[in-house]
């Protein structure tokens, strides 16, 4: 049996390697993920050795926010300059260096446009010389106040040389202008650590631009004395400072650090598994067709093993060490494809980071994922097949072949079962009553609906298919295209089912998407009255930020009614971490959003005050003229008091504090601008004119509100498309699917395409009959998708119809697109299937068993 198992299997190599290959593809995606995140994690493993090699221990204070693992950098607390003096004085000290570094030094470079990066850090810190890790590649260290010195990526990325000018922007407001004296790199001839930009001043500048203060730094780097070991002088630092300091030793800092990037590898990490589930989850169907179409053409062959004598443990058996066999072989080839793909994203990371990658590895993980999915994914798929073939009776080995359609009636009622089970979850995770599982909850419905939608795919694939086929009935190879397609519902369905995956998840997001923008639009149009908004993009330390002198002179210009500044800050809120926004002028500010009094009033009247919308002060058990404790990232905690409660609004929403806390923030300037215009006031002249405003600051530009909104929508179209990309691998492998199903289908009709020639069809009405097969199931299952996916968005979008989504709206332009590209899919996986069909040897199709 074992040798017949193995005949048969290699007697059908060609019709076997698509469903290996959805497999391969799936496989690949996962231990790629595995390869890539492991050879970055090594990457950055080598890159903070080097960073921390020279520091024996560092001294920091605590941060007054402490970050949680998804809110970004975290903020330190800055030291008193003679606090350097009281840790040169403890034992075991041999020196002691005061460093004065934050994130948030931008460069200006030759075209005046800030310079940015792809997440590295762009650095402003104080100059201390050179060392076996900094080495200075042309000029010197800054010596005067309006001298500085930056990194040989920064100097490239700005085209700037030794002896500009250069404009940088700090967290203080307004541009400074300095001269460049010279240009480090680091040892490896390394031109930056990890792709950060880096700006060196000297002390008190850095001390003044980065940390808002004089005579403090951000840490104290410290050297043990000969025959003190780290974690000796650590202790003996700790033990001298008190509680208020934390003192790390160089490899705990670079073990924290690493585990940080770790932990944010592991999250893309886990999206890019989730889309190599979703491939695999749609190889499944493929999977499953192809065994099922195998055992109905072998049924014969099969009843006869058992009429010789085989039992129907060895008939079950020999299809599941096929798919064994097959699994083995995905998963060997899907590893392979694995990591020349990790390497690939590495390489890619690597340049455009400027991270040095570590060697390649292949960690035990990946090994162990890509044979323990592809031997699963394609074992589970052939399990049904499997199981239908050890029911073979011996006498079908004297009967003629035959395929006969079953009753649907089982598989009907398990659909509707299962589909309400999955409605079920989903509906509890939507409403937020989840809890902790909302995700899986969501992520579970979404998942057993599609079984549900599959499995009552049959019932709907015959009419469905019938009223598609009519559109190609005109001719003779059309009408029997259409017929073909829907001669057994369960093959037509489960193929298209592969389809309607893929498309289901991407019009579903669409949808969600589209709702977005157009309730986005829809809300500014309704209660906003805002004429122009000053903004920019941000980076990991906040929104962009701008000089407050913008605002006081856009104030004056004519035609201005009124203007209005919002900060921003990561704060804690009575112990909870939060953003946080202030505003210096809440009543125009609530005039500008349509904002009105639920209770108390929309003015500030004094100091340490704030408003607050009704939705978040219930959830917070907060009323009119309660106090809260609010901690921002300096200065000591505030009594915020309650000074009014507000209508809930779907454009603006939270606490918003007042001006005067905004000293106490990580930078002291506005990230938004607010102006409306005086009735019958030119909006074009006013922009005009605060544009030129905004000359010395290039990260934010103004815009009216229709540009403004049109700017935030482009963020969902971005982000449409790089989910459109990740799903077209599950698109690939329904097409694969589509192929496969043709080509199995052309095989077992093959005396049936011989007799057809025979009384007259010409080769180009066989390929002509295919293609229309192919094209039906390909619309069918875009119909599908299109269906699901849009019943899907909506009620995602009718569960955050709290959370802003004030419209639903259907992408429709979107969705034609995707039908006829459906129906593209279905004219080229015809291709192969079609000239194969035509090929067909007339007397060897009619005398084919």
């Amino acid at each position: 049996m074992l040798r017949a198992t193995i005949k048969s299997l290699l007697s059908r190599k060609l019709r076997l390697t698509l469903s290996a290959l959805a497999v391969v593809l799936g496989v690949m995606f996962v231990s790629g993920a595995f390869v890539l995140t492991d050879t970055l994690g090594r990457s950055f493993d080598n890159l903070f050795k080097s960073v921390f090699e020279n520091t024996g221990v560092q001294v920091t204070a605590k941060p007054k926010v402490q970050a949680g693992e998804f809110d970004g950098p975290e903020s330190a607390s800055t030291i008193p300059a003679a606090t350097l003096d009281k840790v040169k004085a403890v034992s075991g000290v041999a020196s002691a260096t005061g460093v004065a570094s934050s994130d948030g030094a931008r460069v200006v470079g030759k075209n005046g446009k800030v310079v940015t990066t792809f997440g590295p850090p762009r650095i402003g810190q104080n100059w201390v010389g050179t060392s076996d890790l900094l080495q200075l590649r042309e000029g010197r260290g800054p010596a005067a106040d309006d001298e500085i010195a930056v990194n040989a990526t920064t100097a490239k990325a700005a085209g700037i040389k030794v002896g500009d000018e250069v404009s940088v922007l700090t967290l203080q407001p307004g541009a400074k202008k300095f001269k460049l004296v010279g240009i480090f790199g680091y040892s490896g001839d390394r031109d930056s650590l990890g792709g950060a930009l880096e700006v060196s001043f000297t002390t008190p500048v850095a001390q003044e631009l980065m940390l808002g203060e004089k005579d403090v730094f951000s840490s104290i780097d410290v050297k043990a004395a000969p025959g003190v070991t780290n974690d000796q002088l650590r202790d003996s630092i700790a033990a001298a400072l008190g509680d208020g300091y934390v003192a790390k030793t160089g490899k705990q800092l670079q073990d924290e650090t690493v585990d940080g990037f770790k932990q944010g590898l592991g999250f893309f990490n886990n999206i890019l598994i989730g889309f190599a589930g979703v491939a695999l989850f749609v190889g499944t169907f493929l999977i499953l067709n192809t065994f099922s179409i195998i055992v109905a053409q072998r049924t014969r062959e099969l009843a006869l093993m058992r009429a010789l004598g085989g039992s129907r443990g060895q008939t079950l058996g020999s299809v599941l060490i096929e798919a064994v066999a097959i699994g083995l072989i995905a998963s060997v080839l899907g590893l392979a494809a694995g990591i020349g793909v990790g390497v690939l994203l590495a390489w890619v990371f690597g340049n455009v980071s400027g991270v040095a990658l570590a060697s390649i590895g292949v960690p035990a993980t990946a090994v162990i994922s890509a044979f323990v999915v592809g031997l699963l994914v394609t074992v589970v798929a052939a399990v049904l097949p499997a199981l239908r073939a050890g029911r073979i009776p011996p006498i079908a080995a004297l009967q003629e072949v035959a395929t006969p359609d079953r009753p649907l009636t089982k598989l009907t009622v398990s659909g509707a079962l299962v589909g309400a089970a999955g409605g079920t979850l989903l509906g509890i995770g939507l409403s937020g009553n989840g809890g902790d599982n909302t995700l899986w909850l969501i992520l579970g419905g979404v998942l057993v609906s599609f079984i549900g939608v599959a499995l009552l795919t049959p019932l709907l694939a015959r009419p469905v298919v019938s009223l598609l086929g009519r559109l190609f009935s005109w001719s003779v190879p059309g009408k029997l295209g259409r017929l073909n397609s829907g001669r057994n519902p369960r093959r037509t369905a489960i193929t298209a089912a592969a389809l309607m995956v893929g498309l289901a998840l991407i019009t579903g997001v669409n949808v969600i998407l589209n709702s977005a923008k157009s309730s986005l639009s829809q809300q500014a149009d309704k209660q906003v009255t805002v004429d122009l908004i000053i903004s920019g993009d941000g980076d990991s330390t906040g929104p962009a930020r701008f000089d407050p002198k913008v605002m006081d002179e856009a104030a004056k210009l004519p035609g201005v009614a009124s203007v209005a500044s919002e900060y921003w800050d990561y704060g804690t809120v009575n112990g909870e971490n939060r953003g946080i926004s202030a505003s210096t002028d809440i009543a125009a500010y609530a005039g500008m959003f349509k904002l009105t009094a639920a209770s108390g009033e929309l003015r500030w009247t004094g100091p340490d005050q704030a408003v607050i919308d009704e939705q978040s002060a219930k959830d917070r058990n907060l009323k009119l003229g309660d106090t809260v404790d609010v901690q921002f990232t300096r200065g000591e905690v505030h009594k915020i008091k309650i000074i009014g409660v507000y209508h809930k609004s779907d454009v603006a929403g939270g606490m918003l504090v007042s001006g005067d806390v905004v000293k106490d923030f990580r930078s002291p300037q506005p990230s938004w601008g607010f102006i409306r215009a005086a009735a019958g006031a030119s909006v074009a002249d006013i922009q005009r004119e605060v544009d030129r405003l905004l000359a010395d600051n290039p990260e934010v530009s103004v815009a009216n509100r229709a540009e403004f909104v049109a700017a935030q929508s482009a963020q969902f179209d971005q982000l449409l498309t790089m989910i459109q990309v990740l799903l077209a691998l599950a698109i690939l492998i329904a097409v694969l699917g589509i192929i496969n199903t043709l080509a199995l289908s052309v095989l077992e009709r093959t005396r049936e395409l011989g007799l057809l020639r025979a009384i007259g069809m010409r080769r180009a009405q066989t390929m002509r009959m295919v293609t229309v097969e192919a094209v039906v199931i390909s619309v069918f299952g875009a119909l599908l998708g299109l269906g699901v996916g849009t019943g899907l968005g909506a009620a995602v979008v009718r569960a955050l119809r709290d959370e802003g989504f004030s419209k639903l709206a259907f992408p429709w332009s979107q969705m034609a697109t995707y039908l006829l590209l459906a129906a593209l899919v279905g004219v080229i996986a015809a291709v192969l299937p079609s000239i194969r069909a035509a090929r067909v040897n007339v007397l060897q199709a009619i005398a084919h068993d």
